[in-house]
């Protein structure tokens, strides 16, 4: 098709960029360690403002009868006023929907129905119910603890792949970015007790996924250069390598991050959490792809000889730009 017009593209990052990452090897994983200590200490000295899901309490979801917009500040004085303990009320959906989100009531299951009796008394002839669910203290315990299993068999199940495909070392620094990258997700959570559920879960083994997929792309290419540069200098390889890969990794976050942010501006109050941590996860991942997982292997060294070849003495030769920065 002589007729389409020749495309080749643009770039957005010169091919050429040398950015001396490992040259700031040592303080960005020392800020990572510290982070990563404060994180744990805020998860244990505040701990975390667990959701419906993993502390029980009700849910109800109500509509307005004339089919208009809902009042939430009506309905949070009014409902405030019931003696129930915490009420969170949001709008989800249309802006005729309403979430209400009642803390557990001390006195079992009878007290959780007199709740509830409360709050239905207290809608009607304004709200019309379409889903009433009572989550219990026994449910809400075993999904905290399913939901923070997940997490740790998903970051087990990817250090064990990363190990299968590259080596140990590679491993250790894929686990090690993917801890950093959880533990100041959940101390923020923490920080600003914001509430932590199921769907924040969700997104953390989502986050899981991006960082690991970020931290494969640059070590596929060290691998590369490994087998290519075999007498090239540790860190001017990984420093070779991470800037080949830079163009790739800062287009995909920022793709991601401007859909997150359009998604926790305008998404609603009922997915803002997820967003937020989805938001976090996306900036720290691709830090820590960087910073962390890369620079790693500056520390425990790599096995050099990818290929299998021994003793052949043949060795590329680096780029022009490499020369010139290893100089």
């Amino acid at each position: 098709m002589k007729w389409l017009p020749n495309f080749k593209g643009m770039d957005f990052f010169p091919h050429d960029l040398r950015v001396p990452f490992m040259k700031y090897k040592g303080p960005a994983i020392a800020l990572s360690v510290v982070l990563m200590l404060l994180s744990l200490t805020v998860f244990f000295v505040k701990g975390l403002n667990y959701g419906i899901d993993f502390k029980g309490g009700l849910v109800i979801e109500v509509q307005t009868v004339s089919g208009g917009p809902a009042d939430i500040s009506h309905l949070r004085e009014k409902l405030g006023k019931l003696g129930v303990g915490a009420v969170q009320i949001q709008e989800f959906g249309s802006p005729s929907d309403v979430m209400i989100r009642v803390e557990q009531q001390p006195g079992g299951e009878e007290a959780q129905q007199v709740a509830l009796k409360k709050v239905q008394d207290a809608l009607q002839g304004e709200y019309t119910s379409r889903r009433t669910e009572i989550v219990g203290p026994a449910v809400s315990s075993e999904l905290r603890f399913t939901g923070f299993l997940a997490v740790f068999v998903g970051v087990l199940a990817i250090t064990a792949y990363v190990w299968f495909r590259f080596e140990w070392q590679f491993a250790i620094g894929v686990i090690v970015a993917l801890a950093h990258d959880v533990l100041l997700t959940i101390g923020v959570f923490s920080l600003f007790q914001l509430e932590f559920d199921l769907s924040i879960v969700a997104a953390l083994l989502t986050i899981l996924g991006y960082s690991v997929n970020d931290s494969v792309v640059v070590s596929d290419r060290i691998r590369e250069n490994l087998r290519k540069f075999k007498r090239m200098e540790l860190n001017e390889l990984l420093n070779i390598s991470i800037n080949e890969t830079l163009s790739r990794t800062i287009l995909t976050g920022c793709t991601a991050i401007v859909v997150l942010v359009a998604l926790y501006i305008f998404g609603g109050e009922v997915i803002r959490n997820f967003n937020l941590a989805m938001l976090l996860g996306v900036v720290i991942g691709t830090y820590s792809s960087v910073f962390i997982a890369a620079p790693m292997l500056g520390y425990l060294g790599v096995k050099r000889e990818w290929s299998g070849a021994k003793g052949t003495g043949v060795t590329a030769s680096p780029p022009p730009s490499a020369a010139r920065a290893s100089k």
